[in-house]
């Protein structure tokens, strides 16, 4: 609290204080120092002869620019806040004739550096800040009380002496005589910081005991105008009190006056109300240093575990090339091994057979120095085979090394070098939430089409993205995308079902999280038309694929858009064309039916074909259920596939055809038709279930 109750030009505590009409404080006695004394106006000057370069140069302390002056020294206060010194009247000002205005002064803010103009009253027009002044007077009392009950904690005497000043950095209290015989200010001590004994909270205005008695004795102020009348209204125009007088004389008759207790108790609450926000912002500004120093403690945690984790990492990598070294080595050392092994065998070898040639050359010579003819013969033709078989045995290579004392070993480390060299911190973090653009994401029939971008200034890289849909039945999400894509299309799904779907993003250092659940309904009846790339190649199709004929006399297959697993589901099929008496077969089909000869006909789709009287019903080629009624032009077929129950339902221009056709079935099916070039039948989708087959509304309760 001590630095809201210091002057901000003179850096002590307030003495005498005022209040500016900016709302902030300064003594009056630094008030006085920093007020410029101007001319009332320009036109004062001109008329008293006072010239226009005074008038020039007064005008740098006008209102507008603060009273900062280009040629006025400015002066920093010892709370760092720049003021303006008093300046004396330029020469000639002082003599003005008596035909001049008034001189004027004003009053720069030394915190906001707004001006003030003060009328003739000067400084007394501005009000005392009271309160703050006896604010000040308690804090002073509390800090001498506080200073006389602290005590020296390095003194002999008993009891001992009033501590002078504490030392911020041994936080001990000393006497003046115990300061300057333990903690003299050279050496070490030098730098230490000597504050006065802090107040204790016992103390007068050391703390809440002292401030009811101190205002319990105080004056009430008067009025500043009328020295005898105590305030008693609060002008809100004006924003201050005033007495029965100042409204007497008329100055705030047009003013909104309300009594001066009702407002005290009304900004009491309003200065309590901003408090607690200040609280609040304060109680959060604690939490927030107490996360701020367990962030500290994190990181010294984190850096210890970070760097154990690189000694522990390269100590792996020494070791594997430590490991590799020797691998290496043992490869060298059997190269060298086998090269000398190879190199004394060759030695030997050559070694044995010079000593035998070498004998038996000698043995030669000693023959041929005989001159026995008789016994010379006797052994001449085996000692002549001998020499030959010699000389043969050092044929074309037997004189040349079988290796070569270079080593054809190569050891390429540059790669490795280079990514030693390029060892670093790779700043890869798993990438953020993606998010869902709920406004691309859409159903169309039983497909669902969804959209999703990642958060803005998310700097981490991207892979690719994994979608995830449930089973339309709250059952568990399964991968339906993964990819690089940001728009992704799911067809095949059931009708009238929920589907929830998410999306996560992932990169080389893992998955991120999931996206919020988007939460999809796809239409609750089926809209469709009839499919051009699986029909039979005989079947027209026209009327945007809605209306179908065939080319052929023979019975062609053409299937719906849709495919259906799950639900309650009808369509018609119009006939508008019916020449000759033909059969024309409507029902479901698989996808893989064979579509050259009448639906029904074979294992994969279940029909009824109808003729101009009757209909029967067909699945493998089997006929039943014949029943009279037929269709003729402009007849209307209705089918009704009811997945619930697992039936079939035939109707002829609204009519049930018979009863429920096929039950028990299962899986997926498709609509499908088979006609010749006799009929041709436009398709209807998107209806209502009949009402005869609809489920009865339960009653309410």
């Amino acid at each position: 609290m001590e630095e809201e109750l210091k002057c901000p030009v003179c850096g002590s505590l307030f003495r005498e204080p005022i209040i500016l009409p900016c709302s902030h404080n300064v003594c009056l006695p630094c008030a006085r120092t920093i007020a410029v004394q101007t001319p009332e106006s320009e036109q004062h000057l001109a008329a008293g002869g006072g010239g226009g370069d005074h008038a020039d140069k007064l005008s740098l302390h006008s209102e507008t620019d603060s009273g900062y002056g280009s040629y006025t020294p400015s002066l920093k206060s010892p709370n760092g806040v720049r003021v303006l010194p008093l300046v004396p009247a330029p020469p000639g000002a002082a003599a003005a004739p008596r035909g001049a205005g008034p001189a004027s002064s004003s009053l720069t803010c030394p915190q906001c550096h707004r001006s003030a103009s003060l009328d003739q009253r000067g400084l007394r027009g501005f009000q005392r800040n009271r309160l703050l002044e006896a604010i000040v007077q308690r804090y002073q009392q509390g800090r001498a009380a506080a200073a006389a009950a602290a005590k020296c904690q390095l003194c002999d005497r008993s009891p001992p002496e009033p501590a002078a000043v504490l030392c911020e950095q041994c936080e001990v209290l000393y006497c003046a005589a115990c300061q300057l015989r333990c903690h003299p200010a050279r050496g070490p001590f030098a730098k230490h910081r000597l504050a006065p004994p802090p107040a204790h909270p016992g103390a007068p205005g050391g703390g809440d005991g002292g401030g009811k008695g101190a205002a319990g004795g105080r004056k009430l102020p008067t009025c500043a105008e009328h020295d005898l009348e105590n305030y008693s209204m609060y002008c809100v125009s004006c924003r201050s009190p005033v007495c029965y007088q100042c409204l007497e004389e008329g100055k705030h008759s047009k003013h909104d006056v309300k009594a001066l207790g009702a407002m005290w108790k009304q900004h009491k609450a309003q200065l309590s109300q901003a408090l607690n926000g200040v609280s609040d912002k304060a109680k959060e500004a604690k939490e927030f240093l107490v996360q701020l120093k367990n962030l500290l403690q994190q990181i010294q945690e984190n850096g210890l575990d970070y760097e154990a984790c690189l000694v522990a990492q390269c100590d792996a990598l020494v070791d594997a090339l430590t490991r590799q070294k020797a691998k290496l080595l043992t490869k060298v050392t059997k190269e060298r091994e086998h090269k000398l092994k190879v190199v004394w065998d060759q030695i030997n070898h050559c070694t044995l057979k010079l000593r035998q040639s070498t004998g038996l050359m000698e043995y030669c010579l000693e023959v041929i120095k005989e001159n026995d003819p008789s016994g010379f013969l006797q052994i001449s033709d085996a000692l002549i085979k001998r020499v030959q078989v010699s000389q043969e045995q050092w044929v074309k290579g037997a004189l040349e090394p079988k290796v070569s004392a270079e080593f054809d070993l190569t050891l390429d480390s540059e790669p490795l070098l280079q990514s030693i060299h390029q060892l670093d911190f790779i700043q890869m973090k798993l990438p953020p939430v993606p998010l869902l653009q709920l406004e691309k994401c859409c159903t169309r029939n039983n497909s669902v089409t969804l959209a999703w971008r990642m958060p803005p200034l998310s700097h981490n890289p991207v892979e690719g993205y994994i979608l995830e849909l449930d089973d339309g039945d709250g059952g568990q999400f399964r991968e339906v995308y993964v990819g690089k894509e940001t728009l992704c299309t799911i067809d095949g799904l059931h009708f009238n079902s929920t589907y929830n779907a998410r999306v996560k993003a992932f990169n080389s250092s893992g998955v991120g999280p999931y996206s919020k659940t988007v939460i999809l309904q796809t239409s609750d009846v089926a809209w469709f038309t009839f499919d051009p790339s699986s029909a039979h190649r005989d079947i027209v199709l026209s009327n945007d694929n809605q209306t179908a004929t065939c080319n052929s006399y023979d019975d062609r297959v053409v299937l719906g858009t849709a495919a259906f697993s799950k639900g309650v589901h009808y369509w018609e099929l119009h006939v508008d064309r019916y020449d000759n008496h033909p059969d024309p077969a409507f029902g479901i089909a698989r996808i893989n039916v064979v579509k050259d000869m009448m639906l029904g006909k074979d294992d994969k789709a279940w029909a009824m074909y109808v003729d101009n009287n009757r209909s029967w019903f067909m699945h493998c080629n089997s006929h039943t259920n014949r029943t009279e009624g037929g269709v003729s032009k402009g007849a209307t077929v209705g089918v009704l596939l009811d997945l619930n129950k697992h039936n079939l339902t035939f109707y002829i221009n609204g009519q049930q055809q018979g009863p429920p056709a096929f039950e028990n079935i299962e899986g997926v099916f498709m609509p499908a038709l088979s006609l010749n070039r006799n009929v041709q039948v436009t398709l209807h989708t998107g209806l209502e279930v009949p009402q005869s087959v609809k489920q009865p509304k339960l009653p309410n309760n």
